[in-house]
């Protein structure tokens, strides 16, 4: 399998379409197809649903769209660490990042990375501890930014100042706005959306054996998603303050949980990685910003 045709592959995939996948790749559309038929002979099965219109994925597509993608993915990180071997004036980096306002320590270092190194380039995939840690896992990122407790058998860390404080979204016009805090109590039988993460790792220590008597109506991993729910009469959002719009303007508002919780931040990184040269000197500058946190 060369690498080329994976590219193809995606190609098609994402257009459904071999003609329309054939003119973005600027190729013929028989040496396309070609190139596609040897790779299902080799792989011994078909990769998509073929009708007179389209082409679309079956299981066994799914399952290789998934790892050419993860092949692909390391094939161009590598590709950019090289690239920068010769001359550490800028290169590229890739970050996990928990959804957290506290994010803003990140980008200030960045920033002033950035003084330094111009054309430095990061790009920031968003998500749960999980998914994140997958990726940094598989090398696909070089750093992640998580606000779990870091498995230290895996990972080096760094500690990012302050912490982010929970509490209860929710529509101005709900009698809770009324209160300056929300206890467990307040929150009996209420609709209530917070992340998968959240109910695993942060509300069994804040309210213990009376998790299950949370009424956990949905979940979200995007907290602004979470807050359009809110808006519609679905629900509460427990969450991260500073994450919602709660101006006037916005029609809701933000309290804060009693008795007090908050989650702290950390920048993680795998044990003995070897890190591209510009990754590396984001790393140091990285430890020189926080490792007094």
């Amino acid at each position: 399998m060369e690498i080329r045709v994976f590219r193809y592959f995606l190609a098609i995939a994402r257009e459904e379409n071999m003609t329309r996948a054939a003119e973005r790749l600027h190729i013929s559309q028989p040496s396309l197809s070609k190139e596609i038929k040897k790779l299902e002979e080799e792989l011994g099965h078909e990769l998509f649903i073929r009708t007179n219109k389209s082409m679309r994925l079956n299981d066994e597509g799914m399952l290789l769209r998934k790892r050419a993608e993860d092949i692909l993915a390391m094939v161009d990180k590598t590709a950019e660490e090289f690239s920068q071997l010769d001359s550490i004036i800028g290169g590229e980096i890739r970050i996990g990042c928990a959804e957290s306002h506290l994010i803003k320590y990140l980008a200030r270092s960045i920033r002033s990375f950035k003084e330094q190194y111009p054309n430095f380039i990061f790009h920031i995939f968003s998500g749960d501890t999980e998914p994140v840690a997958e990726r940094l896992d598989r090398g696909i990122l070089d750093l992640a930014v998580i606000v779990e407790p870091p498995n230290l058998s895996k990972y080096n860390y760094l500690s990012i100042p302050e912490s982010d404080k929970w509490g209860l979204v929710m529509r101005r016009d709900s009698p809770l706005a009324e209160k300056e805090y929300v206890t467990f109590d307040d929150l009996y039988g209420l609709p209530l959306f917070c992340s998968e993460q959240s109910i695993r790792a942060d509300f069994p220590r804040w309210c213990g054996e009376n998790m299950d008597k949370l009424n956990i109506a949905g979940t979200v991993n995007l907290a602004y998603n979470g807050s359009v729910f809110v808006k519609e009469g679905l629900g509460c959002l427990l969450t991260f303050e500073h994450l919602i719009d709660t101006s006037s303007e916005s029609g809701l508002c933000f309290r804060p949980i009693r008795p007090t919780l908050e989650t702290n931040m950390y920048i993680i990184w795998k044990k003995y990685q070897v890190f591209s040269p510009i990754a590396e000197l984001f790393l140091k500058r990285l430890k020189e910003d926080y490792s007094n946190a």
